[in-house]
């Protein structure tokens, strides 16, 4: 890593955790306009259905407005839950309105960015909204760690497109070769930039992924001994 001068990070699932903060959003709405769904027991089927949606909307085969239906849509019938469309929009409005304003980070987050922002170019990539991405980073106090902020707005492909990486570069003023990209997914952070020519790293907190030749970390702390 020795050559290495900038770092990229991805958002979600990364350093801001998706996870926990969405079930304080869906706790809030449940709470108030569907008191007789369990929250913790709609996240475990809407998680992976939100990251399969994900998978379809990187590649193009889903919209920004299929998205945010369909991952509600699928979530509710898994649980046989009876809703109209009109009451989905309503949720996926309120789920986006109040995301952001939850700020639970993945431990070590705050650590590692002391760690790493005295010795090298921080900045984020992300294929998130462009409007909540930034409300995101602004409320959970990531703003000053990072020089540039790509998002898929910006760049007008996401991520593992390879222009989306060639915009975050130019953006950040680096050549690949002192770039490096860290992230939670294989195929949109860690395959994209790897396809591009920089390196990666991939976090996996869970453990589901071992992939032969990718470099995994499980803890963000664990950066402290490449870096």
């Amino acid at each position: 890593m020795k050559h290495i001068t900038d770092i990229f990070f991805d958002l979600d699932h990364t350093l801001w955790d998706f996870d926990k903060n969405s079930i304080l959003a869906f706790d809030k709405i449940f709470r108030e306009h569907h008191p007789t769904i369990d929250t913790n027991a709609f996240i475990e089927v809407y998680a992976p259905i939100n990251q399969a949606c994900w998978k379809l909307y990187q590649v193009d085969k889903i919209t920004h407005e299929e998205l945010r239906y369909n991952r509600l849509k699928q979530s509710f019938d898994r649980i046989e839950y009876a809703i109209s469309d009109e009451a989905i929009d309503k949720i996926a409005h309120d789920y986006i309105e109040f995301l952001p304003d939850n700020n639970q980070l993945f431990e070590g987050a705050i650590e590692i960015l002391d760690y790493l922002e005295p010795k090298y170019n921080l900045h984020i990539i992300t294929n998130g909204f462009a409007e909540v991405q930034q409300r995101k980073i602004n409320n959970s106090g990531l703003q000053h760690y990072f020089k540039t902020i790509t998002n898929s707005e910006m760049a007008g492909v996401k991520k593992p497109h390879r222009n989306i990486f060639e915009f975050a570069l130019s953006l950040a003023n680096v050549a690949k070769e002192n770039a490096i990209m860290i992230g939670d997914c294989i195929d949109a952070d860690v395959r994209g930039a790897l396809d591009f020519g920089m390196k990666a790293v991939l976090f996996d907190e869970k453990e589901i992924h071992n992939i032969h030749g990718v470099v995994t970390i499980k803890h963000l702390l664990e950066l402290k001994n490449m870096m």
